[in-house]
Parts: C-alpha cells; sequence; structure tokens
C-alpha cells in the first residue's frame, strides 16, 4: 500500500498538512482531499469523497481528521464497506486494524499532537487484520440495517 487518502476539516488543517509531510517522506502517495485552509467548513464535505474513493477502490485506506475525530467517524461510517476507528493512542491505533479492519484511522487533532499522531499512524500500519474470530464480527458490520436481527441468529 503506497497510496492512501486524507481528509480534514479546519480543526484537522494543520495536522493534516504535517501529516501529508510526514507520508510523503516515507513514500507514500498521497491523496488530498482537503481542506486546504484553516477556513471554517463542514466536516462532512471532506469525509464523503475520502470514503467514496476507498468504496470505488481507488484507495485501500485512508486518515481523517476533525476536531474531536468523532463527526468524520460518524459521516464515513455511514458509507458501505467503510470501518473508519477513532484512535487517541498508538495501541487503540493498532487494535482498530488487528480487531476491526479498519480501512480508514481518524484522529482528533484537538486533542493530540503531531507526533502522536505519528505514533498512532506508524503503530496503524504496522498492524495486520488478524481475521480469526474477528472475520465473522467484520462480516456483521456490513449487513444492511434493519436486517441487523438476522444476524443474531
Amino acid at each position: 500500500m503506497n497510496k492512501i487518502g486524507i481528509a480534514s476539516d479546519h480543526a484537522g488543517y494543520e495536522m493534516k498538512e504535517f501529516l501529508v509531510g510526514y507520508l510523503d517522506a516515507m513514500g507514500y502517495e498521497v491523496l488530498d482531499f482537503g481542506t486546504h485552509s484553516p477556513d471554517s467548513v463542514d466536516y462532512a464535505d471532506f469525509a464523503h469523497p475520502l470514503a467514496k474513493a476507498i468504496e470505488n477502490g481507488e484507495l485501500e485506506r485512508g486518515i481523517a481528521l476533525c476536531g474531536s475525530g468523532e463527526g468524520m467517524t460518524m459521516t464515513l461510517n455511514k458509507h458501505q464497506g467503510i470501518r473508519a476507528g477513532l484512535a487517541w493512542e498508538p495501541e487503540i491505533a493498532s487494535l482498530i486494524r488487528r480487531h476491526n479492519n479498519a480501512n480508514i484511522i481518524v484522529f482528533p487533532a484537538r486533542f493530540i499532537t503531531n507526533d502522536e499522531a505519528v505514533a498512532m499512524l506508524d503503530a496503524y500500519f504496522a498492524a495486520q487484520f488478524e481475521g480469526g474470530r474477528h472475520e465473522h464480527r467484520i462480516e456483521k458490520m456490513a449487513i444492511p440495517c434493519g436486517a441487523a436481527g438476522d444476524a443474531a441468529k
């Protein structure tokens, strides 16, 4: 995986710019979905294009940032096939990949430093999905809303 997408709102803009530089230095091709300034914007306007790029196979993984990370996470997870996980420390970043097969890592930009974000990215990239007992749990995530009761059988 040498290609990754990144998206943020205004609260995550500065950290996003830092991470784009870090990823570039690490040899990644970065698709930057914005925002491209610190001016106030709506996180959904940037979350949806990132999610669609993963849905259509243009990308395998992404990074998203907003103030708390929650708005991006909620918006991204509305998309079929997206498993966005909010991370605030390296162990969580690793677990969202190992146990939940997260294809987007989300950062709460107002609550972490650039160095903490890099440590979490490194942990996320180093982790591999474990499969096994986690596989059927991931499959249940893909069940359309309203049919979830059938999954418990």
